[in-house]
């Protein structure tokens, strides 16, 4: 399931040259918002912090570069088409290094589109990850946010589609040295514990390495929805009573010959792709957005204008939810563990 994430180096980084658009308020960034580009899509505005010089904006260049590789992914693991979002690059944290994590708000293209990922100098294929991280959870649609079955599947996402590049945020060896704490059988209300996060991405480990790819656990997960287990996930896969989904798991952990060491103790990432390649829904947005640029290049409309109606265009059919309104943020900033606490604190 291998996705082959380009980074540029070597080359003085170069801001790409169009007229720049209004930041979005971030989560937690206050500082100025340098545009770097839009990628060729529509769907990823990328800006910088320009305190943070070449080594930043190469971070930023290489996810405008990256960023439909990226969306593309996401669409596929989840069977549906996201909205237009916004990613800043900087020091999150004060790092550099890409342990600042990554934050957003709600787990949708409306309260969660502005996306903050931290500066990873000399090492882009990061940012890509964290970025993937919480684009994630927005097509989670308001489902699973700040839990832990929302913030193993976004990792998984992330684990993924960025080859594994944040493989020092794993927490599956935590949740294992802690005992094992059964998180199959109940969801822990929170996306900030490394035990009930660790358990989670084992689970799907196991589940992957036994065919059911991330194209299958995702759709099924969101629509299992916040009350959702991860053995209720076992039961919707296998057809097996969700009973049996912890004690099959055990049995499976136990016959493992290293024990849990990462994330992935079942070599899931060594399974092949099985997502769809075009899908209906792919070309019902393609048909909208060419109508919109018709439309608007009939009516003489300038460029930001269609800009905007193809991002209109592009925005995802809202599904009917049970409680009315928009998703109430919930959930935290991504972090990697710590070495002396158990929970994952936002900084």
């Amino acid at each position: 399931m291998t996705q082959r994430i380009k980074s540029h180096t070597g080359k003085k980084p170069v801001a790409i040259n169009r007229d720049s658009p209004v930041a979005p308020a971030w989560p937690s960034f206050q500082g100025n918002s340098q545009f770097v580009g839009t990628s060729p899509s529509g769907r990823v505005t990328a800006y910088v912090d320009p305190t943070l010089g070449d080594p930043g904006l190469q971070n930023a260049q290489d996810l405008v570069n990256d960023a439909d590789r990226v969306v593309a992914a996401n669409d596929g693991i989840f069977g549906t088409t996201g909205g237009p979002v916004s990613v800043i690059v900087f020091a999150l944290g004060g790092a550099t290094d890409g342990t600042g994590g990554a934050d957003h708000m709600g787990c949708d293209y409306t309260t969660g589109a502005a996306i903050e990922a931290c500066a990873s100098f000399g090492n882009s294929a990061r940012v890509s990850a964290l970025f993937e991280a919480e684009l994630s959870e927005c097509s989670m649609d308001g489902n699973l946010c700040g839990l832990s079955t929302g913030e193993a599947l976004s990792r998984w996402c992330a684990t993924v589609i960025g080859n594994n590049a944040l493989a020092d945020f794993s927490t599956a060896p935590q949740w294992a040295q802690d005992g094992e704490p059964d998180f199959v059988n109940q969801t822990d209300p929170t996306d900030q514990s490394a035990d009930s996060t660790g358990c989670g991405m084992a689970f799907l480990s196991w589940l992957i390495s036994q065919g059911f790819g991330l194209e299958k656990i995702a759709p099924a997960m969101v629509n299992l929805g916040d009350a959702g287990t991860l053995a209720q996930l076992y039961a919707t896969l296998t057809a097996d009573d969700a009973a049996n989904a912890w004690p099959n798991f055990q049995n499976a952990l136990q016959a493992l010959p290293s024990g849990v060491n990462n994330d992935d103790p079942f070599g899931g990432l060594a399974q092949p792709t099985q997502m769809a390649h075009i899908a209906p829904w792919t070309v019902e947005m393609a048909g909208r957005v060419f109508a919109a640029i018709l439309a608007d290049v009939a009516a003489g409309r300038q460029p930001e204008q269609i800009v905007a109606s193809v991002r209109a265009a592009m925005l995802p059919a809202r599904k009917a939810k049970a409680v009315s309104g928009v998703c109430q943020p919930k959930s935290k900033r991504l972090l990697p563990p710590t070495t002396d606490r158990r929970t994952i604190k936002r900084a």
